[in-house]
């Protein structure tokens, strides 16, 4: 494996792939246990979003690297084979997985463009190119600044890989870097029918990411689904009360306490101020999940486990995370009575009494 030839390596005999099977399932369980969701969801979220994505031509998106250059997906197609891989760097299946990665970069030849692309959550560019320099990669680094291409691709999980032909047909997404991976890029690569990009369906396209909401700026009505079926607005129709948006993940507190200790301290101050409030009818309350890593059946066993009493919503496509510009958990977004944003609230520097006193005891 250390000497790799000008294409991708040949998949394994049947003798080698025996030895490398039970390699590969070792690894597989390695990354469930390091997983911050239940065993086994990583892949199974990674296919659902597949599911929507696969068949269907790539979007045109167009994105910058961390060392200011230009990458064109529409420009690729019908010349090369992409490989897009959605990482953050205290992940840890995707630590495992980065030399995999970096060894498809050094066999890619002028027919397959390998692109790393940062989520941005709970990373700053500084860490990025730390992560880089200790794992010496060499493709090329975008950080999704505002979650603008993990909205395009679905991302569910880290890593989520997406392998996209050269005639622009997406043809894998997953989560595992195994021989599924492996064979996508060479079917990638390879010189497919020109008949499946002319059937190939475009991905909806997707509305323009607006500006992430200010202070001062008015939430156009919006409403969400919660864990209880329930449709809620986000501000409150009438006009009465301050609206508390809680912006969370379920597996925060525990899988960051030794890769982001600190952030799992802030994870830790809103949850228990969140009980401490108990959904305090002065104000309306709305606790708004990441759909990264995490399941309504995960943020309900959370949501239990804990014994919040707030509503809560999962944003299974981020789009509110995106809206409110929420590139780090937690965060509380409070608006006033016309729906306007009154307070942003960054947990480590300020918490729930700041803004709304000390919690009512029944």
């Amino acid at each position: 494996m250390d000497s790799t030839p000008a294409t991708l390596p040949a998949l394994p005999t049947a003798h080698a792939f025996t030895r490398e099977a039970c390699i590969a399932a070792l690894s597989l369980c390695l990354v469930f246990v390091a997983a911050p969701a239940r065993a086994g969801s990583g892949e199974e979220l990674a296919r659902e979003a597949g599911a929507l994505r696969v068949g269907r031509l790539a979007p045109p998106a167009r994105m910058t690297t961390i060392d200011g250059d230009t990458i064109d997906l529409a420009s690729l197609r019908g010349k090369k084979a992409v490989y897009l891989k959605f990482w953050a760097t205290w992940c840890s299946p995707c630590r495992a997985q980065m030399p995999h990665f970096e060894r498809v970069q050094q066999a890619a030849g002028d027919d397959l463009a390998v692109v790393a692309i940062n989520l941005g959550f709970d990373d700053t560019p500084e860490q990025i190119r730390a992560f880089r320099d200790e794992f010496g990669l060499t493709m090329p680094i975008v950080r999704d600044e505002d979650g603008r291409l993990a909205g395009l691709f679905g991302v569910r999980v880290t890593p989520q890989h997406v392998i996209v032909g050269r005639d622009g047909v997406i043809l894998h997404v997953g989560h595992l870097a195994d021989a599924h991976v492996d064979a996508a890029l060479l079917e990638a690569r390879s010189e497919r029918a020109t008949v499946v990009a002319a059937n190939a369906p475009d991905l909806p396209v997707a509305p323009a990411v607006p500006a992430a909401l200010r202070i001062g700026d008015a939430l156009p009505p919006a409403r969400v689904r919660t864990l209880a079926g329930d449709e809620v607005a986000l501000a409150d129709p009438a006009r009465r009360r301050r609206s508390v948006l809680a912006f969370l993940s379920p597996w925060c507190e525990g899988y960051f306490e030794k890769t982001r200790p600190a952030s799992s301290a802030r994870c830790r101050a809103l949850r228990e101020q969140l009980v401490a409030f108990g959904g305090d009818a002065r104000w309306r309350w709305l606790g708004v999940a990441s759909g990264l890593w995490a399941s309504e059946h995960d943020l309900g066993e959370w949501r239990d486990r804990s014994r919040i009493a707030i509503p809560l919503a999962l944003d299974r496509d981020g789009a509110l995370f995106r809206r409110f510009g929420v590139s780090r958990v937690p965060l509380v977004v409070v608006l006033d009575a016309n729906g306007r944003v009154e307070r942003r609230l960054e947990f480590g520097r300020d918490d729930l009494r700041a803004v709304l006193g000390e919690p009512r005891t029944p």
